[in-house]
Parts: C-alpha cells; sequence; structure tokens
C-alpha cells in the first residue's frame, strides 16, 4: 500500500502539474495534509512549484506543482558522454569546475552563510545537497548524482564535483563517500582549512 506521500508524488507523475487543491479533491485528502506533503516533495528536490496561477475571486494565488524539468528527460547525459568521450584525457575537472561555479563572492562571506548559498547553487544544479557540522570540518552531502547515468564510465566527475566545493568555499575539500560506495545513498564530502 502506498504512503500518502506516494500518493501524491504518483498523482503529479500521472498528471504532470496540479494544485493542492486538485490534488486534495483527487486524492480526498485533507488541504492540509497535502500541503505538508508537497511541502516535503519540493524541499527534497523531487517536485518544483512551476508557476503560481491566479485564483478566481480573492485570496492567495495558487501554486501549481510539478516534476522537476530534469526529471522528464532529455538527450544531456548522452551529449555529456560523448563531449567527455571525445575530449577524453584532455579535459581539465578543474576548468569545468571553475566554469560551473562562475562568478561568486561567496568566500568572503562567513562560512555558515557560505555554505547555505553553496547548497542552494549546489540544488539549482540538481545534486540535492545540504551541510552538516563534522568532527573534521563542515561536511556537504549530495542526495544525488546529476551525473549517475555517465558516472560509471566517468568517475572523473567525482574529482570535479571536490574541485567545484574548493572553487565555491574557498577551501579544500575531499570526497569520503560515494553514491553506491558500500551501500551509501549519498556523496559526503568533507571541507578542510
Amino acid at each position: 500500500m502506498k504512503t500518502a506521500r506516494q500518493r501524491v508524488l504518483a498523482f503529479l507523475i500521472k498528471t504532470r502539474s496540479a494544485s493542492s487543491r486538485e490534488i486534495s479533491r483527487a486524492l480526498r485528502m485533507s488541504a492540509a495534509n497535502v500541503r505538508h506533503h508537497l511541502r516535503v516533495l519540493v524541499s527534497d528536490g523531487r517536485l518544483e512549484v512551476s508557476t503560481v496561477g491566479s485564483r478566481e475571486g480573492r485570496g492567495r494565488p495558487e501554486k501549481v506543482y510539478s516534476l522537476p524539468r530534469g526529471l522528464l528527460g532529455d538527450n544531456l547525459s548522452a551529449l555529456a558522454e560523448a563531449l567527455l568521450a571525445e575530449a577524453g584525457p584532455k579535459v581539465r575537472m578543474e576548468a569545468l569546475a571553475k566554469h560551473l561555479a562562475g562568478e561568486s563572492d561567496v568566500v568572503n562571506q562567513p562560512v555558515a552563510k557560505r555554505l547555505n548559498l553553496i547548497v542552494e547553487k549546489l540544488n539549482q544544479m540538481n545534486y540535492h545537497a545540504r551541510w552538516e557540522a563534522g568532527p573534521t570540518g563542515p561536511r556537504i552531502i549530495f542526495g544525488h548524482c546529476p551525473y549517475a547515468s555517465i558516472i560509471a564510465k566517468h568517475p572523473e566527475l567525482c574529482l570535479m564535483d571536490a574541485a567545484l566545493l574548493e572553487k565555491l568555499m574557498g577551501q579544500s575539500a575531499e570526497q569520503l563517500t560515494k553514491i553506491g560506495q558500500e551501500g551509501s545513498s549519498s556523496c559526503v564530502f568533507v571541507v578542510r582549512g
């Protein structure tokens, strides 16, 4: 039997987008319960607020929820695979990381603010990241690998992730675990510094 959250997600997979009111009616769940599950699914990165529609009459505009665009399918992994294979060992992971990091003045922020801003940026790139304090320094945890479909052929992308964190933090980053390694469901990097 599916949990309430699984039912909400299954409904959105089927319909592609819906408001909390529409989900509540279709699944015969309370509006408060549906909104709770939608908040969790958005914070986990499994859903996104795609548009904010205006309701007829008075009241707040109505949020419309949908699957993230990245889950709807594209050919980017095949393109990335081809580009990495074509470039071969000439690819400099540090240069790719610098390009992905973009221009940032995050390095001048206090550590906690810097980590929050970095997690926000990483989540825009579909890492489903979070951070936590650790005994040897802050840990940045990736709940998802945006390169999962090609990482087996290109493990050097893990080096790019470490270089990306170093560029954003202004401190060295070391990968402690990888998704799938010894049953781990996340990649964990420690920032030293």
